[in-house]
């Protein structure tokens, strides 16, 4: 069976990248995708990666979420931004199409709201902070390493466009090294007093100190390092292209329609 695929976002950093990578995946047709700014023009052009003679290139952009019900789709991809992403989700859930999130900024209320929805929808929803499968391994290595080391400090860079801070794959990863340490995670050292200049030290994220740095010439980076008597553990993962993040959105696309409600962390499918 092949699952038609619709993006939101298809015009962005993330989205045609995924436009192509989706498309030539087996089992995956792209059939749709939304960009306000771009209604009405060839999913081709504005992408401008879709595989040679791939049928959705002279699909015309759609400017709102009813594009995807009138292509058909049976799984919505959605990788806009902080502002939009909650509203889409719950959107996607009503009208019964399954989301696959690559988009941060969920809150809590909306991540309740979703699970309410998907309760009593035939949709389900996979909420991916990054689709990247080397970031996940780095989220599990890191609990599972912060059970032996909890002094932990997260530092993740990404490009100057980035709207918001800290990302959603370090705040997974400091959310992880929580749950691992349960109810002994020691307070982090030097955050605060007379000597420390407010936001030396980051912003404190599930008790883990958590550092944002946004640069050009950055894609996608995180390195967590964690501290004992006379040693350190780090790890470290660099994105260099976004086309990591392909394998990670087929992934959860294919995956997505059994999972049975709502997943968080693509941790979950692998």
């Amino acid at each position: 069976m092949t699952l038609r695929v619709g993006i939101i976002g298809v015009a962005g950093r993330l989205g045609s990248v995924l436009a192509a990578g989706l498309d030539a995946a087996d089992g995956l047709e792209l059939v749709a995708g939304v960009s306000p700014a771009h209604a009405g023009r060839p999913l081709g052009d504005v992408v401008g990666a879709l595989p040679e003679g791939a049928p959705a290139a002279a699909t015309p952009v759609g400017a709102d979420l009813d594009a995807l019900l009138d292509a058909g789709v049976d799984v919505a991809l959605e990788v806009t931004g902080p502002a939009t992403v909650g509203t889409h989700l719950r959107w996607l859930l009503e009208h019964g199409v399954h989301a696959v999130v690559g988009a941060t900024g969920l809150s809590d209320a909306d991540l309740d709201a979703a699970r309410a929805l998907a309760a009593a929808s035939p949709a389900n929803a996979v909420i991916a902070p990054n689709f990247s499968l080397g970031a996940v391994l780095v989220e599990r290595f890191a609990a599972e390493a912060a059970r032996h080391l909890p002094h932990v400090e997260i530092v993740e860079l990404h490009h100057d466009g980035k709207v918001d801070a800290p990302s959603g794959t370090a705040i997974a990863t400091a959310a992880a090294v929580a749950r691992a340490r349960g109810d002994d995670a020691p307070a982090p050292a030097g955050t605060s007093g007379p000597a420390v200049v407010d936001g030396a030290r980051g912003a404190t994220v599930h008790g883990v100190p958590v550092h944002a740095v946004r640069l050009p010439g950055l894609v996608a980076h995180e390195e967590v390092l964690l501290g004992g008597e006379g040693q350190l553990l780090t790890l470290r993962h660099d994105t260099t292209d976004r086309s990591a993040f392909v394998a990670g959105a087929v992934l959860a696309c294919r995956r997505v329609g059994d999972v049975g409600g709502v997943v968080v962390g693509l941790g979950e499918l692998l």
